[in-house]
């Protein structure tokens, strides 16, 4: 994972090449902040969606996506088309990760939506938000014809998506979030659940949850790929190593690897090298 934020293109755009290259990484990340979260608060934050397509342009193999969507920021039909768009572009790599919207652990990120107008909604109905989007984006994927929709949060008239994904029935969805409430929607529309944070104690005890609340559903949780972030420490890889292991032993098995900025000569090499392989 590369935040698009403080950093150049041509330098997001060299890891990820490299990283495209190295058969041990499977994915690539981005995130979904318009304004930085960290650093010098007017320094340089790239749109992440107009990013991941570029890049996805530019790389062959990795899986590939943003995480994740702040579903406050786009009209789910939207984002829709924008998914099947890189999806397309990607030859069929995108995983859609898609979350409630902002981060209540970074009050800094509150900002970003006085300055682009957009909406704040309170965190109960963001997450019901959060779960009309992900069943109109399977829809819209899958529709056959047009079609309109009147939920309680989504009024569409003609609804439609085309050119459709490559993947089908869509690209896989990454849901973020520790929630309760976030953790029902995971529970009913995800195929990975991304614990939002590198605290596996936590993650694990969430997981818990997670389990229940599938279970109430009558849904098998091993059908949820389990996913947690990893900071990388280029000063300290055997902390980073560590927490690799902590992580798989507690049954997190799609694992991010953060890369802080500045990257180091030959970064992904060297991550491979001195985290995945030892």
């Amino acid at each position: 994972m590369t935040a698009p934020s403080q950093v150049a293109f041509r330098d997001l755009l060299a890891v990820w090449q490299e990283a495209d290259a190295v058969p041990g990484i499977e994915h690539a990340w981005l995130y979904d902040h318009l304004l930085p979260i960290f650093g010098d608060p007017l320094g340089p934050t790239f749109e992440g969606w107009t990013l991941l397509s570029a890049l996805a342009a530019a790389t062959e193999r990795l899986r590939l996506g943003v995480l994740v969507t702040s579903n406050r920021f786009r009209p789910p039909a939207v984002l829709a088309k924008i998914a099947a768009t890189v999806d397309v572009v990607s030859d069929g790599r995108l995983d859609l990760g898609l979350g409630a919207g902002s981060r209540p652990d970074v009050p800094f990120a509150r900002r970003e939506y006085e300055a682009h107008g957009l909406p704040y909604w309170d965190s109960a109905e963001a997450v019901a938000r959060l779960a009309e989007t992900c069943t109109l984006l399977r829809r819209l994927w899958t529709a056959e014809e047009p079609f309109d929709v009147d939920g309680e949060y989504l009024q569409l008239t003609g609804a439609w998506c085309s050119p459709k994904p490559v993947q089908r029935p869509g690209p896989p969805l990454v849901i973020g979030g520790r929630a309760g409430r976030t953790l029902r929607v995971v529970a009913e529309h995800a195929d990975v659940w991304n614990y939002p944070g590198g605290d596996v104690a936590d993650a694990s005890a969430r997981g818990a949850l997670l389990d229940r609340y599938c279970a109430e559903i009558g849904r098998d949780p091993a059908e949820i790929t389990r996913s947690l972030v990893v900071g990388v420490d280029y000063d300290d890889p055997g902390r980073t190593r560590d927490h690799v292991a902590e992580a798989r032993d507690a049954g997190f098995s799609h694992l991010v690897l953060s890369l802080p900025a500045p990257y180091p000569e030959k970064v992904v090499h060297r991550v491979e090298d001195e985290v995945l392989r030892m």
